[in-house]
């Protein structure tokens, strides 16, 4: 898939004015930026609106709350045996570069071809129009906003956060710190104020708490995928291991760190809603956190959308800054064109990249029916975690001596993969139509890679290439990557 070699670097010609340096990624990014990536990410709008899912599912306080706990412990796992990876193979890539290092060329570029055309423009997108829709509320406080309102907001912050990657990625990691202090500070407010109405004693919720609960597997399944929802982003720091200090430790480090503090604070941000609201007034709100704030502050109803659209803000920020770097990988294996394996001369940032993502995300911006395709989202996501367990797992064979900073029992991603195939099963089972069409795209990935990496392509085709590469490479000023003395 990659464009020939030849004359790629024709470009540093035009730049011998410009200070040399090598064109590579910098290692720039610390264990408190790492922490606000992960927590920026997954703290999005989930812990504000799934409580509703989860609880509708479960029908009962205390079993919801069960719910949130069985979620964090489980995603944490996961975290964790990413946790294993990400320091025993810290390379950029994410789960790309795990199921390659297990499974080989062809299954690595099914999952690269899954975050190219699903989750990671689907995700994005869905996101900026969540964005767009709490922004707009305040401003159409007696009807929907305007569809075209929304999508235009949605197009506009994409296209500033993605502007904003392009040019620093310390700017953009300080941003993410900002933003997740902000989300921080907003769920303590309501953390704060529902454990107030608990000393007052507004206590009868938690009385008789699991009185009407649904324990059945497909109640519990749902609502566990529900809430597993509210913990995604725990894998995205792995996407950026090259740019980590001393990713050895810190990956791992705010990894444990991150989950701690995700998971504390949305058992007791739950806690806190139920001191509050009836189960009845949660399952009639489409907005949790802004229904708490009209009963308990009415002047925060105007401010907790606002807060709202930040927190989703730091969640697309931080998926652009982690999935940019997913693609950049891919395509230094050939799996990509190699114009997305480039950074920018001035700004060392894997500008064409970014721009790619810009572009898919625009793209599902248009769809209708954005809700559709984010289920098909979990069923995408659901496969590459069994591959990359498995593949973890069968690592443990394959390369006994690999070096483990962390090494789990093995007996953890076995559980966890046993545990991510029943999700997958019950995955299709729930949402066969989306389930299908996303499995449909992913056979679709086979006959791409045969032609895009497999195929030698004629010598015509390559000039073709080769030309529309050096184009872009002159009007974006990007080279490809410098080698490191030690370049595996």
């Amino acid at each position: 898939m990659a464009a020939g070699a030849k004359g790629k670097r024709t470009l540093a010609q035009g730049l011998d004015s410009q200070p040399q340096q090598k064109v590579q990624l910098k290692k720039q990014i610390n264990l408190f930026h790492c922490v606000s990536i992960i927590v920026g990410i997954i703290i999005g709008a989930g812990i504000f609106v799934s409580p509703v899912g989860i609880l509708y599912n479960v029908r009962s306080v205390g079993m919801s709350c069960v719910m949130w706990a069985l979620c964090g412990v489980y995603s944490t796992l996961c975290a964790l045996c990413f946790a294993e990876l990400g320091a025993s193979i810290p390379e950029s890539g994410g789960e790309y570069v795990y199921i390659k290092r297990a499974f080989g060329d062809c299954p690595a570029f099914l999952c690269l071809w899954v975050n190219l055309i699903i989750l990671c423009p689907v995700g994005v997108a869905a996101a900026s129009l969540i964005f767009a829709t709490y922004i707009l509320r305040p401003v159409f406080p007696d009807c929907d906003p305007p569809s075209s309102s929304i999508r235009l907001l949605a197009a506009i912050i994409i296209i500033l956060l993605i502007a904003l990657n392009c040019m620093n990625v310390k700017w953009a990691t300080k941003v993410q710190a900002v933003i997740t202090g902000s989300k921080l500070i907003a769920l303590l407010i309501i953390i704060i104020i529902g454990f107030i109405w608990l000393g007052k004693g507004e206590t009868e919720q938690f009385e008789n708490s699991f009185e009407d609960s649904d324990y059945s597997a497909g109640a519990i399944a749902v609502g566990f995928y529900s809430g597993f929802w509210a913990f995604g982003g725990w894998n995205y720091l792995n996407f950026l291991c090259d740019e980590v200090i001393d990713p050895h430790r810190n990956v791992p480090r705010a990894i444990v760190i991150s989950m701690a503090i995700v998971t504390s604070v949305y058992i007791t941000a739950n806690i806190a809603y139920f001191a509050v609201l009836s189960p009845a007034e949660i399952l009639d709100s489409t907005a949790v956190a802004v229904t708490f704030s009209a009963v308990t502050v009415p002047v925060l109803q105007w401010i907790m959308p606002v807060l709202i659209a930040v927190s989703v803000i730091g969640a697309m920020n931080g998926s652009c800054l982690s999935m940019s770097r997913l693609f950049f990988a891919g395509a230094k294996n050939n799996h990509l064109p190699s114009l997305i394996s480039m950074i920018t001369v001035n700004h060392l940032t894997p500008a064409p990249s970014l721009i790619v993502i810009l572009i898919l995300t625009l793209i599902m911006q248009c769809f209708e029916e954005i809700f559709y395709l984010i289920e098909m989202m979990g069923f995408s996501f659901a496969t590459v975690l069994c591959a990359v367990l498995a593949g973890q797992v069968y690592l443990r064979w394959k390369e006994p001596d690999l070096p483990r900073p962390i090494k789990l029992p093995v007996v953890v991603p076995s559980f966890l993969f046993i545990v991510s195939l029943l999700i997958f099963i019950l995955t299709i089972y729930q949402k066969p139509h989306e389930s299908g069409v996303a499995l449909l795209l992913m056979l679709l990935g086979v006959p791409v890679y045969v032609v895009g990496t497999v195929w030698s392509k004629p010598t015509s085709v390559k000039h073709k290439l080769d030309s529309f590469t050096r184009l872009i490479q002159r009007l974006l000023l990007v080279l490809p990557v410098d080698k490191d003395d030690n370049f595996d």
